[in-house]
């Protein structure tokens, strides 16, 4: 396996550095992420109101505020209660939305909306579900909501790799400690939170 030039490994260690310095722990504790949300029901129409909590921290914003964006993924699964037995799944919904600090609007934007001010708490897409018929007054529903926010992807920091070694010849020929670093440092840019909520019916 062919090494990388003195000028690339020192323009490699040096990004992959400062990315791992902005992930230095802050001097107060902080926060952790969490995620709530309010659900009903009428008739067969369940509606699913998710918020996030400190999703945003203080590392992440700095690269949003840089002009990266963030990659907000979401679940939600609706469950059916069942007496002494496992839940049942009865519908899930997946979302991928974009998270950004737009300069132009002077604030933050989701998927192109602007947000009033910084998302805390972060107001999720609302999300509706049809029951197949309506349920007995006496069944119970839950909401499981699940939120991961990422502002760099291992993706793009290959792609910072591959621009400062590019005097090399593939992919195949970095180490596999760089490759782990990438990984490593994408991981930690990382944040998401988990949640429940009962099915109110009106």
């Amino acid at each position: 396996m062919g090494a990388l030039g003195m000028s690339a490994r020192r323009w490699l260690g040096a990004a992959l550095v400062a990315a791992v310095g902005l992930l230095a722990p802050p001097v107060r504790a902080e926060e952790a992420a969490r995620v709530t949300c309010s659900a009903t029901r009428v008739g067969r129409r369940v509606v699913v109101r998710p918020e996030a909590f400190a999703l945003v921290a203080p590392e992440l914003e700095r690269l949003m505020r840089l002009g990266l964006a963030g990659r907000l993924e979401v679940e939600l699964t609706l469950l059916r209660r069942r007496t002494l037995w496992f839940s049942e799944q009865v519908d899930a919904t997946r979302l991928t939305q974009v998270l950004a600090w737009s300069s132009k609007e002077g604030g933050w934007v989701l998927d192109g909306r602007p947000l009033t001010e910084k998302p805390e708490p972060l107001e999720l897409e609302r999300v509706a579900w049809v029951l197949e018929e309506e349920p007995e007054a006496e069944r119970t529903f839950v909401v499981e909501v699940g939120v991961r926010l990422q502002v760099v992807t291992a993706a793009s920091l290959g792609k910072v790799a591959r621009w400062l070694t590019q005097g090399e010849k593939t992919e195949a020929e970095r180490s596999s400690l760089t490759r782990g670093l990438l990984l490593t440092v994408a991981e930690d840019l990382t944040r998401g939170a988990e949640g429940r909520c009962t099915v109110q019916p009106l």
